[in-house]
């Protein structure tokens, strides 16, 4: 087996050596010796690096990460936990279409004034509900 340097993973991958090197550290991917002092590792740690990139592009942890991909490589996934993500993300962007659709519509409003405007004042009132309900929950 033809073990590739740290310089070349970050080639194929595009990530910093540090970040490569974080991983290990986390046992997200493993070196398997070094060359000088480059890390060398096993060719397949691009494949692991692009479940990796898959699960934080979907919102994981590299803690939830670390618990569905195995140190031999495989993955286990969490169904429970990538459901539980994907309700996130349909909450998330129901929140960001009616922020969308505020601006869309404070954008051409025909009122004179947007205090005028009753859409503009249930906004207000979203808005602050929001602001009342991130300030009350315990940090």
């Amino acid at each position: 087996m033809s073990l590739i340097d740290i310089v070349e993973v970050c080639r194929r991958t595009g990530l910093k050596a540090s970040t490569l090197r974080y991983y290990e550290e986390v046992g997200l991917i493993e070196s398997l010796g070094r060359r000088g002092l480059r890390r060398l590792f096993a060719p397949d740690v691009t494949d692991r690096l692009s479940v990796i990139a898959l699960g934080r592009a979907a919102g994981l942890s590299l803690a939830e990460i670390g618990g569905m991909v195995g140190a031999d490589g495989t993955i286990t996934v969490d169904r429970a936990l990538l459901v539980k993500k994907a309700d996130g993300i349909d909450q998330t962007i129901k929140r960001l279409k009616a922020v969308r659709d505020g601006l869309r519509h404070a954008a051409a409003c025909p009122a004179a004034q947007h205090d005028a405007c009753p859409t503009f004042q249930r906004l207000r009132t979203v808005a602050l509900g929001r602001i009342r309900h991130a300030t009350s929950r315990p940090t």
